[in-house]
């Protein structure tokens, strides 16, 4: 994921105008919420954060069939 500077917030800032953080990430799909000026929260649009989570399953089953492939003949030898 990419990280726009212009939506690093600071935690008080968001404390005080959620409502307009809340219309960034709405814009931009994430805003990074610094804590003593080092990242620590990023405030994730949902449908985004699903996009994510998809993407990674999907990566996992890919490594999961490149394993199941390489080893099939094993793994019919210990279907027996």
């Amino acid at each position: 994921m990419l990280i726009n500077t212009k939506n690093l917030v600071s935690i008080s800032e968001a404390n005080q105008n959620f409502s307009r953080i809340a219309k960034m990430v709405e814009r931009d799909k994430s805003v990074i919420i610094l804590k003593n000026n080092k990242p620590k929260y990023i405030l994730l649009d949902y449908e985004e954060f699903n996009k994510e989570s998809m993407s990674e399953e999907e990566k996992l089953e890919d490594i999961a069939n490149k394993i199941l492939m390489q080893n099939l003949d094993a793994f019919r030898e210990l279907a027996k």
